[in-house]
């Protein structure tokens, strides 16, 4: 009973009502286990405590209860998350020490730690140590392996690690997809992404909404939007809506593509359709009216926020401020300025 209250508390975050617990467990008749320190010991890794956690950690060993491969495992993604290196492979080599074999999850934590911190040197050899070890990659470790090389420009390694995938007798998911159709429009190589896409298609999977996500914003990045504003319609007409992203990156696509009229129109049909807004919505149109030289309909928009429960934030004020210096108008500018610092937004 008390392990599984132990248990909720610590992964809905109450720390100290878990641990409370811990201690009244070792004052009664049963007491704490592995699994149930984990459970402590997991929840002060996720909230960055790992002086609180390797203390549990010791206070296990001192009891004789005796860690196992998950309360390595929290520890270590608790260290590798706050970039301690030298504290991973300590914890590494002690677990090793107790006879404690790395778990793919283990070999996971590590690859997908080295790969966003773009250490793909280390990733690799982390990966290489894993299959000499007999572990077998799942697609998680190819999919993290795969972000970490498009993340570093390198889409030609990318794709070897996703050949290699497939050579392993996985199938690639639609993550797998998205990490490398991203990759290849941020280098912008328009052909392999569209293959990409192509190749979903024949495999008979369906793009989710990040993926269509990433082809928008990848052809406008490219000035591709005709193409673009077609694949929104496509969106539109399968089972899937778009999202609050979605309707941000048509918008600023179309904006910095001169199609400001468009953005107007799309932007006003989601307020009949009841889309909710943000500031950043109205952001994005603000910008793109006032940098095709629209000042008059960028004010109107910018005086009707309040109206709409919406307050101006540091983006909104700065954008305006800009246009209004750039047109001359430089007395409305400073009657701007001198609101935006009212607001506290002058300096952030």
């Amino acid at each position: 009973m008390f392990g599984i209250f132990i248990d909720r508390v610590s992964k809905a975050g109450n720390i100290s009502k878990g641990m409370e617990f811990l201690r009244l467990m070792e004052n009664g008749d049963t007491k704490p286990n592995a699994i149930i320190y984990n459970s402590v010991i997991d929840a002060l890794c996720k909230d960055y405590r790992m002086d609180e956690a390797l203390g549990l950690l010791a206070e296990m060993i001192e009891k004789g209860i005796a860690p196992n491969v998950v309360t390595y495992n929290c520890l270590i993604r608790g260290f590798c998350y706050s970039g301690k290196w030298n504290e991973v492979k300590r914890l590494v080599t002690e677990m090793i020490s107790y006879g404690i074999a790395l778990d793919v999850i283990t070999y996971n934590i590590l690859i997908d730690s080295f790969s966003k911190n773009r250490l793909m040197k280390d990733a690799y050899d982390v990966y290489e140590t894993m299959v000499q070890k007999g572990e077998t990659p799942d697609i998680f470790t190819y999919n993290t392996l795969m972000h970490g090389y498009c993340l570093n420009g390198q889409t030609h390694i990318a794709k070897k690690v996703f050949d290699a995938m497939v050579a392993d007798g996985l199938i690639p998911d639609i993550t797998s997809y998205n990490i490398l159709m991203h990759g290849y429009f941020k280098r912008k190589k328009f052909e392999e992404a569209m293959n990409i896409f192509r190749e979903i298609d024949l495999k008979g999977l369906t793009p989710d909404i990040k993926m269509y996500d990433i082809i928008l914003k990848g052809m406008f990045q490219l000035g591709k939007c005709d193409t673009a504003k077609e694949i929104f319609r496509r969106m539109q007409l399968s089972s899937l809506k778009p999202t609050f992203y979605t309707y941000c990156v048509m918008l600023d696509g179309l904006c910095k593509n001169g199609h400001v009229d468009e953005a107007l129109l799309l932007f006003h049909g989601m307020e009949m359709d009841g889309v909710e807004e943000d500031i950043t919505m109205y952001n994005i149109i603000i910008d793109g009216l006032c940098k095709s030289g629209r000042i008059d309909a960028a004010r109107k928009i910018f005086h009707s926020l309040s109206l709409k429960g919406f307050d101006p934030d540091a983006t909104t004020y700065t954008t305006m401020v800009s246009a209004l210096c750039r047109q001359g108008l430089l007395e409305e500018s400073e009657e701007l300025f001198a609101q935006m610092k009212v607001n506290g937004y002058v300096g952030k």
